[in-house]
């Protein structure tokens, strides 16, 4: 309740200066983002889309970017090579993003609107476009059928609701997401939620059928300008930094959470700051019962140069209180509480760095560092509990071997026992029995290779394959794989390396093929292949369509 009170006193001060415009963001799993990452590597200089690693990425920069690249000659292009098929989702891109478009619209105009009020644009239900209001409303559908070689139950995800957004004046932005969930996931899915009592992504969740779970999914904020270069952002939803298929600082895997997030960009800086209330570990939710409180503040400074090269400096701060936010922990300096932590804080700091290098127009390597704790004379020697530390590695490849469209990318995650965790099981890096980061936890070593190929303007084709080994715990013994377990229950001090404990395997393979009849409206097939160590070989195979949705699925 404090943490609300405190971002209300603050929003006081700042809405009577808004003056400047204000953008609603991309969501998560949209196919823009694909296209972010092809058009930063070809330009491989670009200081607006070199900051796509803090999603979600804002859709006036987005379109600003693709607005540049169409201002300019056709003869200044010719390095990037630019497809047929990167036209049209640069078109499909500007569409969906139709407010911040500066040049003519009349593209997007439907043929034959319905009822003379619906489909007015190809792209939204229901648009109003005009001077000093913008506002776009569409449903949210998804439905699935599965089949698994496990077991006879029918497989299904149904999804509806609705999705809308809106600008006031260009200087306010908002957002809403409310979608009604009913589904019967893979065995290996229901056995997370039977461990973690937890749907992955999802907040709270209540038995359906047989072996289904029911659940509301609703997010939502609004955003405006303190400043010409400081964006606001106050709401509930999720955030994701990294340039990777996995974040190793903070991901989109578990559930949305309330927060407030400071972002400024000037010149080749950003700098973010993100103040957050978070939901700790809890054995039962019957929806009945307020649950405690923890909370994050987390800064995140890259910058861009020289252009071709981003570097990032990142650190957070989990801590427990009674249900109220430190107001110690408001102070936006970057590395301050880390160094306080040093005097006696037990708190839990992490650190970390990121960057990326773009290169010949075709390649892009990342990488991220997470240091939780460690001393280096101990590193040095090898094998201290204490050493917690995570390390990604990647590569994206687009235009791959020649192949318009064809986008290869190959990514090595390794995370150290027990890092993310803490001395309690309240301030580890967790929030509603779901990790931040990464969904493994810790104590594992992920590959994970992914393609991507759009041979035509409408059809898509994705492929992907995760091999992970991790350390279990087994006879009760805490092996630092279960980040939320205190890691004061570790058996021992010396010794540990990543396995330790009961070595466990897992391939992971998924083949999508979609295709996008309408814009955002997909039909689209999966067949996953899993193996898990010491259980029968999954083969998961399903139908379905979806529309303004992210594609739903389970990728560990």
């Amino acid at each position: 309740m404090q943490f609300k009170q405190t971002v209300f006193c603050a929003l006081i001060f700042i809405i009577p200066v808004l003056g400047f415009s204000q953008s609603t963001y991309i969501p998560f799993g949209s196919k823009e983002y694909q296209l972010i990452d092809r058009l930063e590597i070809k330009l491989g200089k670009d200081t607006i889309l070199n900051f796509s690693g803090v999603k979600p990425f804002s859709r006036k920069q987005l379109v600003t970017a693709i607005e540049s690249i169409n201002s300019q000659d056709s003869a200044n292009l010719d390095y990037i090579s630019l497809s047929e098929v990167d036209r049209f989702n640069m078109e499909g891109a500007l569409a969906n993003s139709s407010e911040w478009v500066t040049g003519d619209k009349s593209a997007f105009a439907s043929r034959k609107p319905f009822l003379k009020t619906f489909f007015k644009t190809k792209g939204n239900l229901f648009e109003v476009d005009q001077k000093d209001f913008y506002l776009s409303i569409n449903p949210v559908l998804q439905l699935k059928l599965g089949k698994e070689n496990t077991n006879g139950d029918m497989l299904f995800i149904n999804t509806k609701g609705l999705v809308a957004r809106g600008l006031i004046a260009k200087k306010i932005g908002f957002y809403t997401y409310v979608t009604d969930n009913q589904e019967r996931s893979a065995f290996y899915v229901r056995d997370f939620v039977s461990k973690f009592k937890a749907v992955p992504g999802a907040g709270f969740y209540k038995p359906f059928k047989t072996n289904g779970v029911d659940y509301f999914d609703a997010r939502g904020y609004v955003t405006f300008n303190a400043a010409k270069y400081i964006d606001f952002q106050f709401g509930f939803d999720k955030n994701i930094l990294g340039d990777g298929y996995r974040s190793l600082f903070l991901s989109d895997f578990g559930n949305s959470y309330l927060f407030l997030k400071l972002n400024t960009k000037v010149w080749r800086l950003n700098y973010q700051v993100l103040y957050t209330e978070l939901i700790p570990q809890y054995k039962d939710n019957n929806g009945d019962q307020v649950l405690p409180r923890k909370y994050m503040t987390m800064h995140h400074l890259t910058i861009n140069a020289p252009k071709w090269l981003t570097l990032g400096v990142f650190d957070a701060i989990v801590f427990g209180r009674v249900n109220h936010f430190d107001f110690a922990y408001l102070n936006p300096i970057i590395f301050l509480r880390p160094a306080e932590s040093n005097l006696g804080s037990g708190d839990n700091a992490i650190v970390g760095f990121d960057a990326k290098a773009n290169l010949f127009h075709h390649l892009q390597l990342y990488t991220q560092i997470t240091i939780d704790e460690f001393i280096l004379s101990e590193v040095k020697k090898g094998g201290w509990w204490a050493n917690k530390y995570a390390i990604q590695a990647g590569a994206k490849y687009i235009d791959a071997f020649g192949v318009k469209n064809l986008d290869l990318q190959g990514e090595l995650n390794m995370v150290r026992p027990f890092t993310y965790t803490h001395s309690d099981s309240i301030s580890n890096w967790t929030h509603y029995n779901q990790p931040l980061a990464h969904p493994l936890g810790a104590n594992f070593y992920e590959l994970v290779g992914i393609v991507n190929y759009q041979p035509a303007k409408k059809w898509y084709i994705q492929g992907k394959l995760l091999y992970y080994m991790q350390g279990v715990d087994t006879a009760g013994i805490n092996y630092g794989g279960n980040i939320f377990l205190p890691n004061t229950t570790r058996p021992y001090d010396d010794g540990w390396y990543i396995g330790a404990g009961k070595k466990q395997k897992c391939a992971n393979g998924f083949l999508t093929l979609s295709y996008e009849w309408q814009p955002n409206l997909y039909f689209e097939g999966t067949f996953q292949v899993r193996k898990y160590s010491g259980t029968p070989v999954e083969t998961i195979a399903n139908l379905g369509v979806r529309w303004n949705i992210f594609r739903r699925e389970y990728e560990f």
